[in-house]
């Protein structure tokens, strides 16, 4: 059988501490809230000798019935949960903590800064920051991109395509407004200012996007150097057993020749995140990007010419 997660954590009294927003104990008719206690899984009793990972093991796809007690509760309260795995939980986790960083980024900025994560450098994960670039950008005078634990993939020259358009006209529409009509762009671009994140897990392709926004001075890095894993492999067969990576390439930077590989990028702003900094609510490298973008705005922001109407000629 499996360990079945309830989309919750809980501490040594077996008192729920946190709920995972949109997870099975995050829904209307199966609710807990922070302070509920865990009496009963399934009219078993909690023990303290039986952890209650055992007394939850069992198949996923089935109905749990937690009697549980609340702080203003009079008695205790039945309540039915359909559970989720380990993964989706991760999932929900790591969803609720990157909602966290958007809203930092939104209040320490007076929402003058958008904040995207870039997880993998993958098509999928590509289609969603086109997505966010207008979900996350519009109004916006800045964005930081943050590709820290990103394993890689092949579409840093994708993402570099919607950060450096040419910014050759624009337009006023009837109302008044300046822009450029997106639907003429091959994808989404963003020409305003950006800072990266980057740490020592950002990796492969993450690397070479996270070299290349250094080589070409779209902005700048914050964070820890990246892990030196630059190399472009493939597979070969080795017999009957089985099959082995190749390199193939090796990625060079353009002004200086340094391999990438073993030579990770360096950060214009160092910032250590120290142990329990994360847990605690803590993320200096964010802080910081903030505080340099901020900067950046001031400094590298685009001034457009008023238009010249041939009447005013």
């Amino acid at each position: 059988g499996f360990t079945p997660h309830l989309g919750i954590r809980l501490d040594k009294k077996n008192e729920v501490t946190f709920v995972h927003p949109n997870g099975p104990a995050d829904r209307p008719g199966s609710r807990l809230h922070i302070g509920d206690r865990i009496l009963k899984v399934d009219d078993q009793a909690i023990r303290s000798d039986v952890s209650l990972t055992r007394t939850l093991n069992g198949r996923l796809d089935r109905d749990i019935h937690l009697s549980v007690k609340g702080e203003k509760d009079e008695a205790p309260r039945e309540v039915i949960i359909r559970p989720i795995s380990y993964s989706q939980a991760r999932a929900l986790a790591q969803s609720a903590h990157l909602d966290k960083r958007n809203t930092r980024v939104k209040n320490a900025s007076k929402d003058k800064i958008g904040y995207l994560h870039v997880a993998r450098m993958m098509w999928d994960e590509f289609e969603k920051f086109e997505h966010h670039i207008y979900e996350r950008g519009a109004g916006k005078d800045g964005l930081i991109i943050d590709v820290r634990d990103n394993g890689g993939g092949f579409t840093c020259d994708h993402l570099l395509t919607v950060l450096t358009q040419p910014m050759h006209a624009y337009t006023v529409g009837r109302n008044g407004a300046t822009g450029y009509p997106q639907d003429r762009h091959v994808y989404a671009s963003w020409n305003k200012p950006i800072v990266v994140i980057c740490n020592q897990n950002s990796f492969s392709n993450a690397e070479i996007f996270s070299h290349a926004i250094k080589t070409i001075d779209r902005g700048k890095l914050v964070g820890t150097p990246t892990a030196g894993g630059v190399i472009s492999t493939g597979s070969a067969t080795i017999l009957e057993l089985g099959r082995m990576r190749l390199p193939g390439r090796g990625w060079f930077l353009p002004h200086n020749g340094e391999d990438m590989e073993l030579y990770g990028a360096v950060p214009h702003f160092i910032v250590d995140v120290r142990p329990g900094d994360l847990s605690s609510g803590k993320d200096p490298q964010l802080d910081k990007a903030i505080e340099v973008l901020k900067k950046e705005v001031k400094e590298r922001s685009l001034k457009l010419a008023p238009p010249i109407y041939r009447s005013n000629r």
